[in-house]
């Protein structure tokens, strides 16, 4: 678990929201969302005010970035050893032989044989417009089971509304996407300008990037940035699919 997946642990152990955490640090909605992601890291002076937002410390978020972390205390842990500290020689004694019979239980469950838990993902179901996904880092999502019809290295999936990127993600449609490094040509999820599309991308030598509508009669859909236009670009992830080539590439 690395310090995204902490600091999302820690602010739903707090009940905050995405929302509520994005108001506190001073910074966008979209920006929690890539923190808690790992595609991007909080600068220092954000950094400080997070650890006072999650009331935690940097060791608890940063635990699994260096030796020993897997020794430091969460809350809670801190919190009952406290409270077994406060107790009588009797009370500790009591309280320790509870907890030497729930591990002797659960040792006797680890060594039975089980059936293996149905692996989940999550669906972000809420459509935009036409040939938008859903908002991938919004909390408007359900768990859906990983089945044969799903593939294997889908991460999540993502509710497509439109006839742009049809007939190979057809309207409303799910898009199963993970979070490989994408490649020319690759379909992906982004955010531009703050909406998000689902696109066919390719990076020209200029670096001008494109966004591609895989069908063609929705050209007018198409997304165009230029080096020096300013406006901002973040790939969510990409879509398992094999697409056609790029326009102009095949």
């Amino acid at each position: 678990m690395g310090f995204g997946e902490r600091m999302q642990q820690r602010r739903e152990e707090l009940g905050l929201s995405r929302t509520d955490l994005a108001k506190r640090l001073g910074v966008s909605l979209s920006a929690v969302s890539n923190y808690e992601l790992g595609v991007s890291f909080p600068k220092a002076e954000v950094l400080l005010r997070l650890f006072d937002c999650l009331e935690t410390e940097p060791n608890v978020l940063f635990q699994d970035s260096f030796q020993g972390g897997s020794q430091v205390l969460n809350h809670w842990e801190r919190r009952l050893l406290d409270q077994v500290r406060g107790l009588s020689p009797q009370g500790r004694e009591a309280v320790g032989s509870v907890v030497g019979t729930l591990c002797a239980y659960r040792d006797e469950l680890d060594a039975a044989p089980q059936a293996p838990e149905p692996r989940l993902i999550p669906l972000y179901r809420s459509p935009a417009a036409a040939g938008y996904a859903a908002p991938v880092f919004g909390e408007d999502f359900d768990y859906i089971q990983v089945t044969g019809d799903v593939p294997a290295a889908a991460e999540f999936a993502v509710r497509i509304q439109g006839d742009s990127m049809s007939p190979w993600i057809p309207d409303g449609s799910q898009a199963y996407v993970n979070r490989d490094p994408l490649k020319p040509g690759d379909v992906g999820i982004f955010c531009v300008d703050g909406e998000i599309v689902c696109k066919q991308y390719y990076k020209d030598p200029a670096g001008t990037v494109y966004l591609f509508s895989l069908n063609r009669e929705r050209a007018d859909a198409d997304v165009v940035l230029f080096p020096t236009s300013g406006r901002t670009l973040v790939c969510f992830g990409r879509v398992i699919l094999h697409a056609p080539p790029p326009p102009g590439l095949d």
